[in-house]
């Protein structure tokens, strides 16, 4: 494994290792068992899944060689350089990461490529596809959560659901990154309309007085606020 105690090069200018800031360096610590993340790919939760990946390597600093960013050093000798053996070695590495994340029923189906860009690809081009289906699926979801309101959830629970549809739906957004003056006003009116859809799903028995008090509010408070005011309101109507 590379670290700091990584082999010369021979080429007489003393012992040369990888650098503990280059992405082909592999602390003494990682292993091929190890998982980078918590969540486990089952095939339909890619978006989830993939951005958990890119976080867990990019806390590694490896989301340059996934992303095809760090290309296989050349060589002009017969023998593999350093840099050419740290190169192998994480490919190796990322490889046995991703199956450890990936559930072992859909490995058949994936072909693990010596490049791990290209397992990569693979994996988006596949699952990523169909992406106008995915949206009109959750929009269904989030219609029949509004439908069924909150039911028998939790506030933890109810409000999981619906910023799990959120975000996804955000990721599917093909709309620019506004740089204009009217930027905030627009993530604003979003967030509004976050709050009100989250208020207007609660159980009216028991948060219908909060609720009441907080759309009376000019402006509208954060949507963090108003979940930290219900998750408290839910606290208290608990011991009562």
């Amino acid at each position: 494994m590379i670290g700091t105690d990584a082999k010369s090069i021979g080429n007489g200018s003393g012992p040369k290792t990888i650098p503990m800031t280059s992405p082909l360096y592999l602390h003494p610590s990682d292993s091929p068992n190890l998982n980078v993340m918590q969540t486990i790919f089952n095939g339909n939760n890619y978006n989830m899944w993939a951005d958990a990946v890119k976080n867990g390597l990019d806390a590694k600093n490896k989301l340059a060689i996934i992303e095809g960013r760090i290309k296989k050093p050349e060589n002009d000798g017969d023998e593999e350089t350093l840099e050419q053996v740290a190169w192998r070695q994480c490919q190796a590495m990322i490889r046995a990461w991703l199956r450890n994340v990936i559930d072992p029923k859909l490995h058949p189906s994936i072909a693990f490529s010596q490049l791990v860009e290209k397992v990569w690809e693979e994996l988006r081009d596949r699952y990523l596809a169909g992406n106008a289906a995915r949206v009109h699926q959750l929009k269904n979801e989030f219609n029949e959560l509004n439908e069924c309101k909150q039911g028998r959830d939790s506030v933890v629970e109810y409000y999981t659901k619906l910023k799990t549809i959120w975000d996804e739906l955000g990721n599917y957004s093909k709309a620019k990154t506004c740089t204009c003056g009217t930027a905030a006003s627009i993530a604003k009116e979003k967030e509004e309309e976050k709050v009100h859809q989250f208020l207007m799903g609660l159980d009216s028995k028991l948060y219908g007085n909060i609720r009441t008090n907080l759309l009376m509010e000019d402006p509208i408070s954060e949507l963090n606020r108003v979940y930290a005011l219900i998750l408290r309101e839910e606290r208290h109507v608990s011991v009562i």
